[in-house]
Parts: C-alpha cells; structure tokens; sequence
C-alpha cells in the first residue's frame, strides 16, 4: 500500500483524513497520522483499518526521520514555522510534500533541490492561501486566452459563522484562530493600487475603509484591506493592472466596531500589563480610559469614544460583558492583545450546535476587443459540524486532493510551488465542487472603482 504520512491532526485536518480514508482502499492507500497527542490522532482515523495513529514528536529528528523515509508523500499540518524540517528531510529521502502554508523565504530555497531531484513541494494549497488562487487563476487565464487584458482584480475571504447559528450584535465568531483576529491587519500599512495609483492605508485608520458587497441568498457584506494585496501581482500575470486589492470580509458594521478596541488600544501587543491574574474586565477597560474623581467608567468610555448610550456601537460592548467587575482576566504577564482575546473568546466560541460559514468573493475587470466586460465570482461554503467545519473543508480538501494528485502522477511539474497552474486547479476546483465548494460566475458591464461603495 503506499503511505501518507500526515504530520498534525488538528482541526484543519480532519476534512482531509477522511477524504483520504474514503479513497483508500479504491487507491491503495494506507495514512500514517502522526501528532503529539496520539489520543487526537486516533480520534481523527475513526478505527479505520487504512490508518495508523502515531505519537510524533517533530523535534524527534530519528523519528521524524525514520517516518518520512517509510512515506510515499509527506503532508504537512504544522504551522507553518515548522514545515522548514520536514521539507528539508523531504528533499532528503526524496519525498513529494504538500502543505496549506504560505511560502516561506526558507521554502523558496529549496526549489533548485527539489526540480533536481524531480520532487513536487506544493504550498499555499489550503483556503486563503489556496481555493483563492485557484479559483482567481481559472478566471485570469481564461481572459488571457481569449487575447484579453486584466485591468481591475478585487478578491475577499472571510471565516464567518453561518446565517443560523449567527446569535449575537456582532455578527460574528471565531471560526479559526482568535490571535489572528485580534492582531489582524497590524505590521505596516495596507498596500494595494486603486486606478493605477499606490495607495496605503495606516493601522489606525484600517477598520474605517471598507468596501460593501453582496452576496445573493447571504445578504451584505464588507471587506476590509490586506496588509499586502500586491505579493502575488506578478505571480498573477497581474503587473499592469490598474487596481488589485485583496481583503478580509466581515458582516456590516463588524469593523466599525472593531475599530474601537483599535483606538482604545486594546488589540496592541507590544508590552505586558501589570497585575492581570487579579484583573477585572472592568479594569481591563478603564486602563485605557482618562481618570475622572466621580465619572463611572462606561461614561469615560462612551465620552472618549463618542457614543450614546442608545447606539448600538455600545450595544456590542455591553454584549461583551466589559464592565462586569467580578470577571477576571486570570492571565499572567499578559498583553492588551491576549486579554482582549481571552475576553472575546467568552463570547465569541461556537456552541457545539453552531455551525461555521466561508465566503469567497472576487471582481475581475477586463477588456476584450476594445470592450470592458466584467465577472463576479462568488463562493459560500457551509460547516456541517464542529469537527468537518466549512473552514476544515476548505483546508483540508485541496490539500488531499493535491496529494492524490501528485501521487497519481496528474500534478507533474517539480519544484516549491503553488497552486496556480492549470494542471492543479483544474481538477481540483472541479472536484471540489462535489463537496459544496462551488464558484458562482456572473459577467456584466464593467463598474469599474466605485467610490461610493466605500466607507472613507
């Protein structure tokens, strides 16, 4: 039987074990799943009799060793700082790989090696990096083909909660890592080039840009800016297009919102509050207000904010539970950021009965014999529990399909890769569609930069 060795089998991977399980004994394949916890990677083969749970200790160099050598394709689950090693012992015993992580400056080093010993070592093969470029390649090629130009690409994704689970004035819960989204947008400016010019939107100022959607059946949306929506411009084909802008969705007035732990400073990490065990989460908050001898801290915080009692911005805080006296932060040594997170995560988990939602939106503005035409391309998937989550789907089966792929000899072209040939997303995309990952096109008139579906 040939051998998947899985290395992780956290949330992310439980869409593609049993993807793979499925398609075993119609592929002669046995999964090797290999995790710290061996209770976790047990639970994730479900007794199958094509899977093995193993501990697996990645800092184990003999072991890590000795289970990528008995391997026919190695995937990777780790995060994405630790996936360097097991690439590495990749090109060493000559091992195809497949992870859903961003390409590392590490990674790329390792594609001279990798085309010389003929070796696939596919990334970015997940959701967003993933179905993003696959699903934006299939359509830019496509007007390429035609003798077409590109000029206007536009592309958002957002882990949401589905429509029937979604219970609170947020519109809103944590479908993924909390950290991620409360340190989102931080690091640098948003760069991105709107009707040919640079433009840079500034940390504090990022919540208050957004741009409006709709999505048929699902209601509206708004995007906010990625730090760098120009890294895969070249990689696209994309150097002469006038505006390229890649986004993050939310429901309306999410961001609005969120801009308010922004300005208070809740969401910086850069230093430790003192005393935070003891804290209260009303404490929390009034750090960050003005002290005042007789003002309560809901006053201070809706005078420095500039909002009314019957706003429904306070509405969201109120919902939070902010004020109460008598919770405590229990953190030690903690930053804003983490007890930020520690106080949404109180609210913001889903229930074992909430299901998770992920929609995909691009706009391709093009022109073809002297005509400006333009598509909309747009995606929902929805979880079908807490353990095959839409957000688990969208990661995990990509990168299964990807290893079928190269290990049936269909994905040929070696080196560090990722999926923006059409020898990968061809059928990938198409297969997914059997899994409820379906892309709905619409070409119409070109609209081109509409300033007026943007919040300055």
């Amino acid at each position: 039987m040939r051998n998947i060795l899985i290395i992780g089998a956290g949330r992310s991977a439980s869409s593609l074990i049993k993807y793979l399980l499925n398609k075993s004994t119609q592929e002669n394949l046995h999964l090797t799943i290999g995790d710290l916890s061996v209770a976790l990677a047990q639970r994730k083969t479900n007794n199958h009799p094509n899977a093995t749970a193993i501990a697996l200790d990645i800092f184990d160099e003999n072991q890590r060793k000795k289970e990528i050598e008995k391997a026919a394709i190695v995937i990777s689950m780790l995060p994405a700082h630790l996936h360097i090693e097991v690439a590495r012992d990749c090109i060493l015993y000559k091992k195809h790989m497949v992870t859903a992580s961003y390409i590392s400056d590490a990674m790329q080093e390792l594609d001279a090696a990798a085309k010389e010993n003929n070796l696939i070592l596919m990334n970015e093969i997940g959701l967003d990096p993933g179905i993003d470029h696959m699903s934006a390649m299939k359509i830019i090629d496509e007007v390429h083909d035609q003798g077409g130009k590109m000029i206007l690409f536009e592309s958002f994704c957002g882990g949401l909660v589905a429509p029937e689970s979604d219970t609170n004035l947020w519109n809103y819960k944590f479908t993924w890592a909390p950290r991620n989204v409360v340190l989102a947008g931080q690091g640098g400016a948003a760069k991105f080039i709107q009707e040919g010019t640079y433009k840079y939107i500034p940390y504090q100022k990022l919540f208050r840009r957004t741009e409006f959607m709709e999505v048929e059946g699902y209601g509206r949306f708004e995007g906010y800016a990625n730090r760098d929506s120009l890294k895969y411009r070249s990689i696209y084909g994309l150097d002469d297009v006038l505006t390229l802008y890649r986004g993050t969705l939310r429901r309306v007035g999410f961001s609005k919102a969120w801009d308010m732990f922004v300005q208070l400073g809740m969401t910086d990490d850069s230093y430790i509050v003192d005393d935070t065990e003891t804290m209260s989460y009303r404490g929390f908050v009034n750090l960050f207000l003005p002290y005042h001898p007789t003002d309560s801290v809901e006053i201070k915080l809706r005078h420095l904010l500039k909002i009314d009692q019957d706003d429904v911005m306070w509405d969201k805080l109120v919902e939070l539970d902010l004020f109460n006296p008598n919770k405590i932060v229990g953190l030690k040594n903690a930053t804003p950021a983490q007890i930020l997170e520690k106080i949404l995560t109180d609210s913001w988990t889903l229930q074992p009965e909430d299901k998770d939602m992920i929609v995909m939106y691009h706009k391709f503005g093009f022109e073809i014999d002297g005509v400006e035409k333009q598509i909309d391309s747009k995606m929902v998937c929805l979880g079908d529990d807490q353990t095959y989550t839409a957000m688990a789907k969208t990661v995990g089966l990509p990168v299964a399909m990807a290893t079928l792929q190269i290990l049936n000899g269909n994905i040929k072209t070696p080196g560090v890769q990722l999926p923006i040939n059409r020898e990968v997303y061809l059928p990938i995309l198409k297969e997914l569609e059997e899994f409820g990952v379906v892309f709905h096109e619409k070409e119409k008139n070109y609209e081109g930069y509409n300033p007026n579906n943007v919040m300055a």
